[in-house]
């Protein structure tokens, strides 16, 4: 043994390769962090004094080779300013310069997971072997910020500028043979070989049969391009990139800009350009609050796991009743995470739409490659049709998806109950109803809860969990365990009208009803609305929700909250509503709908819409953008205060990513109590006396009015 640490060890194997070998003892993965980089000085400090090594071999003893930055790292840096950031990029960015510069030849052996600073220390590597159970890339865009440790200026020089664009401006992981084929790694063999072949590499280097000199020149060269060669490819991407990552995310394309303004350059001037872009990134409010939302991500992830792990079932089988969209998107999820799933309605044509849902969405994987024949009809035979209880003994949990009607759900809810083993959960989609009244009639009321899946189910992330009164922690535990095993994020919240998601966006469409009263424009609205960053703007919103479904759901959150949310006007959804206008399912709302030639809608202005409205609202009137973003953000904030009092959620990070993986809220803005401490209490206080008077949901709760009299945040000063 040369050097040992908590991280690292150097161990000198009998051929002369230093084997250094990252496997962090506190930690489950390998991670870059202050005590990793203080530890790789000090094991290449001890090759170096031991003088007798040939060769660098770069392993890992973890089942991941290493993920990255600590993240948790970031934030002091970035709030500390230019100065703290730079330093905690040259620190390690230098380090990766002297693997590089390093007397001995080095191998890199990629057995799983080498993304950001993972992956750049494989490319300051000479060679790099990859498993086929691994994958590598460069993900720092999505985090606003971009590779600041090399990865923009070897990247390009070892593989090309296209491949380079492609994997830091995408930020994807990548299979071990789109790494080859691009370049990137040198070869890729079954896990079992990977130590042997890369030993095979590393002495191959000390034999001189491989020439790792010449690749030092080139990753250390000014990119091997010509001025047209570099106008086209960079100006192009740019242009494309642009376009598609949007105004609120620089870092894309900055990153093309700083790979384009550092071709010409050797690597040490170039370094210098990258570390310039990176502080420039790191200081704008997109890398604090994407960042923010990773760390957030990590949060909920690591406490669901900690509550699945609490469950007394192991769910292996699973049953959906009622067979619509919702419930064939359940049941297509189940299957493709190899759950089996029976699939009940009360009529065969229920169960052939619930049937067409999964079959439409496993075809649209098959057409993209996802999955082929085989895999596509083993995922159909794991969901079981029946229009009978038969076998619903042997079921672990089930999933109640009926009409959103209190007395067919509870009806429907205390059959299948009968049916049921002992110790089997029981759950309700529900999206407004209260777990504790449809917990009523329920002989076991401890295994039941709310299970509320967004639709369409299988693209939208989140499963708010609803614990009733009378819900055992053992069913919860059990029910985020299945949400987990799906595939999504549970978060689990208590139980109220709307829950968590449902009752912070009520409030936002009433903020949008009143602002309609006064005269504004809703497509101005809603443009405003997706210029701040929303998917779509409220009247979109509604049309896609269903009109009818919107209005149904206000009633139940007017009944829940009349201080708030009771209307003393006729609300713009009523109207429309009343004049038999839902949004796209019958393709008039706000908007009027046709299909694309791919069965798509597509809205355009309806006259008919504007004029319905005209005759219950004031004279137009033109609101400017601040305007409109207060009347809608502030209810939908003093709401989730609320939601943060009453302990319906446990905390800010659970509120944040609920809205961005429930609602599509702008993931640039870091949630909507992060993007309150951004703007600062005061701001956001400001805002909501600029509507002072209009409702009692622009009023400050007594928990925010405390943050505003201390200057304090949701989230913890860092």
């Amino acid at each position: 043994m040369i050097f040992q640490g908590e991280v690292i060890t150097v161990t000198k194997l009998d051929n002369g390769i230093a084997e250094l070998q990252f496997d962090a003892k506190k930690e489950s993965v390998n991670k870059f962090d202050h005590q990793t980089v203080l530890e790789l000085a000090a094991g290449l400090d001890a090759i170096e004094s031991d003088g007798t090594c040939k060769a660098l071999l770069v392993t890992s003893g973890k089942p991941v080779f290493i993920v990255g930055a600590d993240i948790t790292e970031f934030g002091p840096a970035f709030n500390q300013g230019a100065e703290a950031i730079e330093a905690l990029v040259t620190g390690t960015r230098d380090l990766f310069n002297r693997i590089e510069d390093f007397g001995l030849p080095s191998v890199a052996a990629i057995n799983g997971y080498a993304l950001g600073g993972g992956c750049e220390l494989c490319l300051a590597c000479d060679y790099r072997v990859m498993s086929t159970a691994a994958k590598i890339g460069l993900p720092e865009t999505k985090l606003g910020i971009l590779p600041g440790w090399g990865g923009t200026v070897r990247l390009p020089r070892l593989a090309g500028v296209d491949t380079a664009v492609e994997w830091i401006a995408g930020g994807a992981e990548n299979r071990p043979a789109a790494a080859l084929k691009a370049g990137v790694v040198d070869g890729v063999v079954a896990p079992e070989a990977l130590r042997d072949a890369a030993i095979a590499v590393a002495e191959r280097l000390m034999a001189g049969e491989l020439d790792y000199k010449a690749r030092r020149v080139q990753k250390t060269s000014p990119l091997d391009i010509n001025d047209t060669e570099s106008l086209l490819s960079f100006e192009s991407s740019k242009a494309f990139v642009g376009g598609k990552a949007g105004r609120n995310y620089p870092a894309p394309v900055k990153a093309i800009k700083t790979m384009q303004e550092a071709a010409k350059l050797g690597r040490d001037e170039a370094l210098k350009i990258e570390t310039a872009a990176f502080c420039k990134l790191a200081s704008n409010s997109v890398a604090r609050a994407l960042t923010g939302l990773f760390l957030s991500d990590q949060y909920i992830g690591k406490k669901a796991k900690a509550v699945a792990k609490k469950a007394d079932l192991d769910v292996k089988t699973a049953a959906v009743l009622g067979a619509g969209i919702m419930g064939g998107g359940i049941a297509y999820q189940s299957a493709l995470k190899k759950v089996p799933i029976k699939m009940k309605d009360i009529n065969q044509a229920g169960l052939d739409l619930g049937l067409s849902e999964a079959a439409k969405l496993l075809t649209k994987r098959l057409s993209r490659g996802r999955l082929d024949a085989s895999e596509m009809a083993a995922t159909l035979n794991r969901i079981e049709p029946t229009l009978n209880y038969g076998n619903f003994d042997d079921i672990d949990i089930v999933v109640e998806a009926v009409v959103e009607n209190p007395k067919v759900k509870k009806a429907v809810l205390a059959e299948v109950e009968k049916h049921l083993k002992p110790d089997a959960v029981l759950c309700s989609n529900t999206s407004t109803i209260s777990i504790d009244l449809l917990a009523e009639d329920l002989a076991k009321p401890e295994n039941f809860c709310g299970m509320h899946f967004f639709n369409p189910v299988h693209a939208m992330p989140l499963v708010e969990v609803i614990r009733g009164a009378k819900t055992s922690e053992a069913t919860v535990a059990a029910t985020v365990a299945y949400a987990q095993a799906l595939g999504k994020k549970p978060v689990v919240v208590g139980d109220c009208p709307g829950f968590l998601v449902n009752r912070v966006l009520f409030p936002y469409f009433a903020g949008f009803a009143m602002l309609m009263r006064d005269g504004a424009n809703f497509e101005q609205v809603d443009k405003v609305m997706e210029r701040w960053g929303w998917p779509m703007g409220p009247a979109y919103l509604m049309d896609v929700v269903g009109i009818d479904t919107g209005v149904h759901a206000e009633e139940v959150m007017a009944a829940g909250f009349p201080d708030r949310l009771s209307k003393q006007f006729k609300a713009c959804s009523d109207i429309l509503f009343e004049a038999g206008r839902y949004g796209q399912k019958n393709d008039k709302g706000f908007y009027q709908y046709s299909k694309d030639k791919k069965g798509k809608p597509v809205k355009k202005a309806d006259p008919e819409a504007v004029a319905l409205l005209a005759p219950h609202c004031a004279e137009p009137k033109e609101f400017t953008d601040e305007e409109i973003v207060a009347r809608l953000m502030v209810p939908m904030a003093t709401e989730l205060a609320r939601c943060l009092d009453e302990g319906i959620v446990d905390s800010a990070a659970e509120a944040d990513m609920a809205l961005v993986y429930g609602l599509g809220f702008p993931p640039f803005r870091g949630g909507l109590l992060r993007w309150i401490d951004e703007i600062g209490i005061d701001a956001f206080a400001a805002m909501a006396d600029s509507c002072k008077g209009l409702s009692p949901l622009y009023e400050l709760p007594q928990s925010m009015q405390a943050l505003l009299s201390k200057k304090s945040t949701f989230y913890p000063q860092i």
